[in-house]
This record gives C-alpha cells, sequence and structure tokens, in this order.
C-alpha cells in the first residue's frame, strides 16, 4: 500500500495523468466533432489539384507558397470557406487591381473550386464551408429581420440593397445572393466586413439573416416602384428631377394659357 501511495506521489505521475488526458480528449474531439460534408469529401488528390491550380491562377499575386507579397495577401489560415465565397462569387481571381474586388463572372467551376478549397484549408486552420442546413433558409425571419438591422443594415441597408463606405469601398448589394456566399461572408469578413464567428451569431442566427434576405426577394413591394431601395437619395432625386420637372412644366403650360 505504502509502494502504491509512493509511486502517487511521484512528480512524473501528474504529468503522466496530463498526457493521458490531453490523449483521451484529442481523441474524443477528432472522433465526435462535426465534420462539414463537403470539408470531409476532399481528397489527397483535390488538394494536390487546388495546389496546381492556386499556382497557375493565384500565385502571382499571393505567392507560391500562398503566405503573400505586395499584390495580394497572405491565404495561411483563411480556410476553405474564403475561397469557396472569393473563387465562387468571380471576385477572384481578380480581373484588375481596384480599391475593392467586385463580383463577377464565376471562371472556375464547382470542381475547380472545391480542390483549390481543398489546398487553401490545408495551408492552416479557417473557416470550412457551412452545411446546407445553416444556408438554405427556412429560418426565423422575424428574428433574422432583428439580427440584420443590429449588425449590417448600417453598412448594406435595411434591406440589403448595399451602400456606399469610404476610400471607394462600398457594401455590395445582397439581393438574389445564394445563401451559402452570405453566410461564408459572415465568417470569413471580406474586404471591410468585419467577422461574424460562431460567438458573435450562431449558426442558427445566420441561417435566420438569410432566411430574411431571401424572404425579401421574394417580397412584392407594396408600394409600388421600390427605386432600388436605397432610401432618401434616390426617392429625393426622383422627387427633384421628376416631381419638380413637371411643377415647373405645368406652371408654364399655365402661364402660356393665361397669356
Amino acid at each position: 500500500m505504502s509502494s502504491l501511495a509512493a509511486r502517487r506521489r511521484h512528480p512524473a505521475a501528474i504529468v503522466l495523468v496530463l498526457l493521458l488526458g490531453l490523449v483521451v480528449t484529442g481523441g474524443l474531439y477528432a472522433a465526435l466533432a462535426p465534420k462539414d460534408a463537403k470539408a470531409a469529401t476532399a481528397t489527397a488528390d483535390d488538394v494536390k489539384a487546388g495546389k496546381d491550380l492556386f499556382l497557375a491562377n493565384c500565385a502571382s499575386c499571393h505567392g507560391t507558397n500562398a503566405s503573400g507579397t505586395n499584390a495580394g495577401p497572405s491565404l495561411v489560415g483563411v480556410g476553405a470557406a474564403a475561397v469557396d465565397f472569393q473563387v465562387g462569387t468571380g471576385r477572384m481571381p481578380l480581373t484588375q487591381p481596384g480599391v475593392q474586388a467586385q463580383r463577377n463572372k464565376v471562371v472556375m467551376n464547382d470542381t475547380q473550386t472545391k480542390q483549390l478549397s481543398a489546398y487553401v484549408a490545408s495551408l492552416g486552420p479557417g473557416p470550412s464551408v457551412p452545411a446546407e442546413k445553416y444556408t438554405e433558409g427556412g429560418g426565423d425571419i422575424a428574428k433574422g429581420g432583428e439580427l440584420f438591422r443590429v449588425n449590417c443594415a448600417m453598412c448594406h441597408n435595411a434591406v440589403g440593397s448595399g451602400g456606399a463606405l469610404t476610400r471607394g469601398k462600398f457594401a455590395p448589394s445582397l439581393r438574389d445572393v445564394e445563401g451559402k456566399h452570405i453566410y461564408e461572408a459572415m465568417v470569413t469578413g471580406p474586404q471591410s466586413m468585419p467577422v461574424f464567428n460562431d460567438n458573435n451569431l450562431s449558426p442558427e442566427d445566420k441561417n435566420d439573416i438569410i432566411s430574411f434576405l431571401h424572404n425579401i426577394d421574394n417580397e412584392a413591394n407594396a408600394g409600388g416602384h421600390n427605386l432600388g431601395s436605397l432610401g432618401p437619395v434616390s426617392e429625393g432625386m426622383f422627387a427633384w428631377t421628376i416631381g419638380i420637372g413637371l411643377l415647373i412644366g405645368a406652371a408654364v403650360w399655365l402661364g402660356r394659357k393665361a397669356a
């Protein structure tokens, strides 16, 4: 009994217990942690093909090791979601330099985008492509509208029509944007956009916001023409150019009749 107690008091015992705890915890996490369906299907061949695509299309700006250059930032640790968003919306490969990458014609197909995402994801941990259940809508529209107004409307407009920012940048329109890309933008924070991780907005919250935006896309405008839903700017321009113009025309017509 005294021999067992002595071993328990040995200085190495606590180290062995900690190591055993770390091994058990790591093994359980690897076995039970949720995995994104698309990320789980990425293979070594996908990574290899993605590297070839990267060297041919991206390395000139981001460096041959994706560690960044003066022309482009490092991609180590940005995750698959960042690549899927940038490439899937045609923002990358960048067609020409500018203050902000704009949505453009998509250059790579779904397979190439997946391969490129797999390669960048292999460089370091980062946000993965979201599961479809969090991007297809069907959430709480009322809650999503509240979350959108609190977190997004100050840049993207109350109905997601976009808006101007400083130094030539802008918050793009979110109308008719695929739910997956809205989710990926929230978790990666492209351009001037802040990152909304799961501590800020849960996956369910993000799906509620996507549901709110998709509801706006499908909702008829009861007030007539929405003038781009840009608020007082477009409405004021319409009032001055059309409304005041009609009033001046009417005044001229009445003056001529009186003469």
